[in-house]
C-alpha cells in the first residue's frame, strides 16, 4: 500500500489559494481514478485499487496546514505503512510557478505543514512533490502571498505543474524516484508570471 498526502487548509475560502496546490493535485487524482473521499475525524481519504502495483490511499488532512502533522499520523496509524510509502505533495514559493522539484527525503525548508510532519513522526525519510508557487514577490508577507489566488494566467502554469507531478507520482509510485527527479528537477521556465492581476 502506498499513501499520497496533499497538503492544504480545508474550507471554501481556502480552495482556490496558493497554499491548496497538493490539495488540488489530490483531489484531480481522486477525480481521474472516479473515488470519492470519506472523511474521519482528522483526514479525507479515498481509495484507488487500480493503475499501480499497490493500493493508493489518496489523503487531504482536515487540519489547518500548520497542524499537518497530527492528521498525518493519524492516517498512518490507521493505515500502518512504512513512512517512506507515503508521498507528501505541497505548495512552495521558493520554487517559480511551472516548475517541480522531486525529493526523496530532507528538510520542510520553509513550510510549515511539511514541518508538522516531519516533527509529528520523528523523520524526514519519505518522498515529495514540490509545486511551485513563487516567487514570492520582494517585501510581500508570506503568509499573505500563500493565501492569495492565481490569476488566469497562472493558473496555466499552475495545471502545467500538476501534470507534471502527475507523471512524477506514477514513475515515484513505480518504484522510480531517481528517474522522477532526473526528468523534472532539472526543467527550467523561461516565463514568470507577474501577479497585478491576481484574484483575491
Amino acid at each position: 500500500m502506498r499513501i499520497v498526502a496533499g497538503l492544504g487548509n480545508p474550507g471554501t475560502e481556502y480552495a482556490r489559494t496558493r497554499h491548496n496546490a497538493g490539495f488540488v493535485f489530490v483531489k484531480q487524482l481522486a477525480k481521474e481514478f472516479t473515488v470519492k473521499f470519506k472523511r474521519i475525524k482528522r483526514i479525507s481519504y479515498a481509495e484507488i485499487t487500480g493503475g499501480w502495483p499497490e493500493k493508493i490511499v489518496l489523503a487531504l488532512p482536515r487540519t489547518y496546514m500548520n497542524r499537518s502533522g497530527i492528521a498525518v499520523k493519524y492516517l498512518l496509524n490507521r493505515f500502518p505503512v512504512p513512512r517512506e510509502n507515503m508521498v507528501v505533495v505541497y505548495d512552495d514559493f521558493d520554487l517559480p510557478l511551472g516548475q517541480i522539484r522531486i525529493r526523496k527525503r530532507g528538510s520542510a525548508g520553509s513550510h510549515r505543514g511539511l514541518r508538522s510532519i516531519i516533527q509529528e513522526l520523528g523523520t524526514s525519510e519519505f518522498p515529495r512533490i514540490r509545486i511551485g508557487i513563487g516567487p514570492l514577490p520582494e517585501k510581500e508577507d508570506p503568509a499573505e502571498f500563500v493565501l492569495s489566488s492565481f490569476s488566469r494566467e497562472e493558473r496555466l502554469l499552475l495545471e502545467e505543474s500538476l501534470e507534471n507531478a502527475r507523471e512524477a507520482l506514477d514513475e515515484i509510485l513505480r518504484g522510480n524516484a531517481e528517474e522522477a527527479m532526473n526528468r523534472f528537477n532539472m526543467r527550467q521556465k523561461n516565463f514568470i508570471p507577474h501577479r497585478n492581476n491576481a484574484e483575491k
